[in-house]
């Protein structure tokens, strides 16, 4: 998925991630100083990218899809901390994402899934093939939906674990494009998906508490306001009053979601914004000092030792990186 080191992911990896997604926009913070070590095998077939993910690392993320395409998935692993809009996310459960928006979700470290990018009209096609009074309607299949034991999800469940061994082998083999007597059958992917969210009932949708909804409002307020404000000195009582609430509430609703204290989540927006700028800027326009500054990273120092233990290089080794990654297939898409 990029450019390795003695198998650590380097920051240009990590920023890249969107252009081993192809079309779509994924944008990352790290919740632990660890350096991100992700396992992804990709396969391209025709219009499709098929991807296999495991983490060894806990994030927050923003994924978008862009118009015209879409992703369909499975989660073969993750735990309670995982969630999409402060929804619980468990193992066992498919999803669908439309390009209507925003995905604001957070994955544990161990979390395993599934991925499938698509065109939009692709499923919407199939969707009129098989439901026509459902034709050009995508609000009907659901967004995340837990595969039980009715035949419909166990069927989709067989599915996704088919392409995950699939993909598994083809890593090994070092086959990226599939041969076209051997590809991975899109339609029976399409119809299996499609008849498991149609078939879906009331106890297969993950719920939401009251209080876990208040705690992700929260946290979205306040991460707005951090970003809004990340090239300025932040405190605590400016978050708090960004959001209306007590530091208690505050400290409370982090730990709920993200596990860790506002200023830590602060510490680490702010270093992989930086990682993120760093890897994607022009060389000959801009320092590491000017981006560390833009990100209210204002001693240097202390920066480079931070980044180096995360990422594993010196900044100004990521901002050299970036005529490479520029240039690469994986950023042209």
């Amino acid at each position: 998925m990029g450019t390795k080191d003695d198998g650590i992911t380097l920051p240009c990896d990590l920023a890249s991630l969107s252009g081993t997604l192809k079309v779509c926009s994924l944008e990352m913070v790290l919740l632990k100083a660890i350096r991100p070590q992700p396992i992804i095998d990709t396969l391209a077939q025709d219009q499709a990218c098929f991807f296999n993910a495991e983490c060894a690392f806990s994030f927050r993320a923003h994924l978008t899809v862009p118009k015209n395409w879409c992703l369909l998935g499975y989660i073969h692993y993750t735990d309670r901390h995982s969630w999409c809009h402060g929804v619980t996310l468990a193992t066992g459960t498919a999803f669908t994402v439309l390009p209507d928006g925003d995905s604001e979700l957070l994955l544990s470290a161990g979390t395993s899934l599934t991925v499938i990018l698509l065109p939009l009209e692709q499923l919407e096609m199939k969707l009129a093939e098989i439901y026509p009074r459902h034709a050009g309607d995508l609000s009907c299949l659901h967004t995340l939906f837990h595969l039980s034991d009715t035949p419909s999800a166990q069927r989709l469940k067989t599915i996704y674990q088919n392409i995950r061994r699939y993909l598994t082998r083809s890593e090994l083999l070092g086959i990226t494009n599939v041969p076209v007597t051997n590809k991975l059958d899109i339609d029976i992917l399409l119809k299996g998906h499609l008849a498991a969210s149609m078939a879906v009932t009331a106890e297969d949708l993950p719920g939401c508490s009251r209080g876990r909804r208040k705690h992700y409002l929260i946290v979205q307020r306040v991460e707005q306001f951090m970003r809004t404000n990340l090239r300025n000195d932040i405190y605590i009582n400016e978050m708090c009053d960004a959001a209306k609430i007590s530091e208690r509430a505050l400290r409370y609703a982090f730990e709920d979601l993200l596990g860790i204290s506002p200023n830590r989540y602060l510490s680490m927006l702010r270093l992989c914004t930086a990682c993120r700028s760093l890897a994607s800027s022009d060389i000959s326009r801009r320092s590491v000092k000017s981006v560390a500054l833009s990100c209210g990273l204002w001693d240097l120092s202390r920066f480079a030792d931070s980044y180096r233990r995360v990422f594993g290089e010196l900044p100004h080794d990521t901002l050299m990186r970036t005529p490479m990654i520029n240039s690469s297939p994986m950023s042209k898409s």
